[in-house]
């Protein structure tokens, strides 16, 4: 029997063009959404019908309260290998399985130097300047060489971002609660004593961790005053890191120098959210995993993931 398929928040109709669903034959109907939906009656109603659905990383949530709503939902496939929003045990008692694809730590890294270099160098309000017939240099740029760069989360992207800020002549220090001075070494960096002394030297602040409830909240109040007033943070990893408001605060009231994010607690950002109209936040829609690349891994792999399921043999369940 033909089953449906749904792929939420398909924002680029990218899920169609980066694979050949045709290799599923007759065996899925499939439904591809474009828009986002925030509130869970709407997801619900709109999948009640589905048998199985595509999440996009965690652009839509799937708590237990919403698996409990789709009794007919046998198989749920995300992008990636990792999926902090999909309660994993509610979904195993609920009888779905749950499945992933591989990812690259590349794309996310280098936005991470897109960023960096972005801030440093004032390029959007310059660039919007020149477009505009504005003033003609009215900024002033940060050197990064010979400047610290400490990063907070050593793993996959965090190493590649290490290695990008040697090769800029940069200080690179590293400190997570589980690093050791061999792995930081083998990055190129040395390791922090102390989260503390890491945000105190750096002028360069970039976040790599998992979000989980040891990294939930990690950057306050407290943490961002140590940070210089001429410092940068960087968050392509998870908003939930740092204290929304608390950063909001600090940028408002200009106790660090600006933030370069690509992360955020509500996504798609609210227009009325104040990260879009502050002059010192360079500000991208989560754009770290967006690339040809992925997606040309995404997506074929999603489509294996159900032929393998239908076959009776999953492959790469979560």
């Amino acid at each position: 029997m033909m089953m449906k398929c749904a792929v939420l928040d398909d924002y680029q109709h990218a899920a169609t063009g980066f694979a050949d669903w045709a290799l599923l034959g007759n065996q899925i109907e499939l439904t591809v959404f474009p828009d986002h939906l925030a509130e869970e009656d709407a997801v619900a109603a709109r999948l009640a019908g589905f048998d199985v659905v595509v999440l996009m990383r965690e652009r839509t949530p799937f708590p237990a309260s919403l698996l409990t709503r789709l009794p007919q939902l046998k198989l749920l496939v995300t992008t990636g290998l990792r999926n902090a929003s999909i309660d994993l045990d509610a979904a195993r008692r609920q009888g779905v399985t749950v499945c992933g694809t591989a990812s690259n730590a590349a794309p996310p890294a280098e936005l991470t130097w897109a960023l960096i270099l972005g801030l440093a160098r004032h390029l959007v309000p310059e660039a919007n300047a020149l477009r505009n017939r504005g003033p003609w240099q009215h900024t002033v740029g940060t050197d990064l060489q010979g400047a610290t760069l400490g990063l907070l989360g050593l793993g996959k992207i965090g190493a590649q971002v290490a290695r990008v800020g040697t090769a800029f002549g940069m200080d690179v220090i590293a400190w997570s609660s589980n690093l050791t001075s061999e792995r930081a070494e083998a990055a190129g960096a040395r390791l922090a004593s102390s989260k503390e002394e890491l945000l105190a030297a750096a002028d360069v602040v970039s976040l790599h961790l998992v979000l989980s409830d040891r990294t939930r909240g990690l950057l306050g109040a407290e943490e961002l005053a140590l940070m210089k007033p001429t410092a940068h943070l960087v968050n392509t990893s998870r908003a939930a890191i740092v204290d929304q408001p608390a950063l909001l605060d600090a940028l408002i009231q200009g106790r660090i120098a600006g933030a370069g994010l690509d992360v955020f607690d509500e996504e798609p950002l609210p227009a009325s959210s104040p990260f879009r109209d502050l002059p010192n936040v360079l500000a991208t829609p989560h754009l770290g995993y967006v690339t040809e690349r992925n997606y040309s891994t995404f997506f074929p792999q999603v489509v294996e993931d159900i032929s393998a399921f239908l076959a009776g043999a999953p492959v790469r369940t979560l």
